[in-house]
């Protein structure tokens, strides 16, 4: 009786941030967030039984989660009855739900993205046959948010799957959901490729592995000093691919987490961001967002972030120009003693002196008028005022 109770209790839960969310979306008639898997969680026959007595406890979340993703219900979500008898427990959980306004937001235009993606599902079986059963040797990042593991599928490719850790099942969901709803939105050559997800024994993404690795791991880890014109290549392939999101999606997106770490290389050293854990839509009658929780990585956000909450486009502008000088520099965003590399080189390119802040490593291997305009492009990206910061398309150009 007492499992019965507590798995309709979590049901409820789920059932009324979705419902908030949706109502939210009824006020806001452009949206900020990838909905397509949302809204079919929504429409999904899964909930039309909700108000009866649970008879399978043992039917979780994930599972549910599961024949949603391989169905392709369109039942409408007029249908939902809830539980109102747990009252208490409905208003706890819009509660506890307010967060994630800034997250999601509903629009009927995304629904067929995911419904309609060529994405394959991985089963569990097949994530832990790719990674050796998770072992630890595959293991190739970890963080606050997920880890990363290198696996080959069964045709030989390389991939990386990533296993969101964050927070409880219920927010582990709505983060699975919001990266892999941005992901499917997207197709560009400096955009990381999603092949695919699971959602059995966890939430996991799989995507294209890059045969160098990260653009952190090139830079500060290999033994072979990375040429400039390797550099210079990444530099304008990660302004290409911030202008892409900016302006070349059918909404905007505000990554928000730009970084050496998250910048991965194919084979001819093409780069390409990943991790979308932490982007944001931004509606195009909207300016900014304010958010309440303070997420990223420090040596990249901008001041307007850390004092206001405030985050645009020019907070991947900022970003940017902090990843341009580590390009320059061959020195990290926030060394190991946390010396800001901003604070460091604003004097040295206020007074001009150019040759003090190129890497030492590159010995003379470079093109001079290349040089200039990347530290011309970072010491412009680097503002203090956003206001004061060129737009991506400026900073491409």
């Amino acid at each position: 009786m007492l499992k019965c109770v507590s798995v309709q209790i979590q049901t409820s839960f789920v059932l009324s941030c979705l419902l908030l969310l949706q109502s939210i979306a009824m006020k806001v008639p452009d949206s900020s967030s990838p909905t397509g898997v949302l809204e079919e969680f929504f429409r999904t026959e899964e909930f039309n039984s909700s108000s009866e007595t649970v008879k399978n406890p043992s039917s979780s979340r994930f599972r549910k989660m599961v024949q949603l993703l391989r169905s392709k219900s369109k039942k409408s979500l007029e249908n939902v009855k809830i539980p109102f008898h747990n009252n208490g427990v409905i208003k706890s959980s819009f509660r506890r739900c307010s967060s994630m306004r800034e997250n999601l937001r509903f629009s009927s235009n995304d629904s067929h993205f995911l419904l309609h993606s060529p994405r394959r599902i991985f089963t569990f079986s097949d994530l832990k046959s790719a990674t050796n059963n998770f072992s630890l040797e595959n293991l190739i990042g970890k963080g606050g948010y997920a880890e990363v593991y290198k696996g080959m599928l069964p045709n030989g490719q390389m991939v990386a799957i990533k296993r969101l850790m964050r927070g409880n099942s219920e927010e582990i969901i709505v983060d699975f959901l919001s990266e892999m709803g941005i992901m499917a939105h997207v197709n560009h050559p400096n955009i990381a490729k999603l092949l695919g997800y699971g959602v059995e024994g966890g939430m996991h993404l799989v995507l294209e592995l890059s045969p160098h690795g990260s653009l952190a791991s090139m830079l500060y880890s290999s033994k072979e000093k990375m040429k400039w014109s390797i550099r210079y290549k990444i530099a304008l392939g990660v302004a290409e691919g911030l202008v892409y999101l900016h302006r070349g999606c059918h909404r905007r997106i505000i990554h928000r987490d730009i970084k050496a770490a998250n910048i991965l290389l194919t084979h001819d050293f093409s780069p390409q961001i990943c991790d979308f854990g932490l982007a944001k839509w931004l509606p195009e009658n909207w300016t900014h967002h304010i958010v309440s929780k303070f997420e990223g990585t420090f040596g990249y956000l901008a001041p307007e972030y850390l004092t206001h909450g405030i985050v645009d486009e020019k907070t991947d502008v900022f970003a940017l120009g902090v990843l341009l000088l580590e390009l320059v520099t061959g020195r990290r965003a926030l060394d190991y003693s946390k010396q800001s590399l901003v604070l460091w080189a604003k004097p040295l390119m206020k007074k001009n002196k150019i040759r003090e802040l190129i890497d030492p490593s590159l010995a003379g291997e470079y093109e001079w008028r290349q040089i200039k305009l990347v530290l011309l492009a970072a010491a412009l990206s680097i503002q203090q005022s956003s206001i004061e910061r060129p737009e991506m398309s400026q900073v491409h150009n």
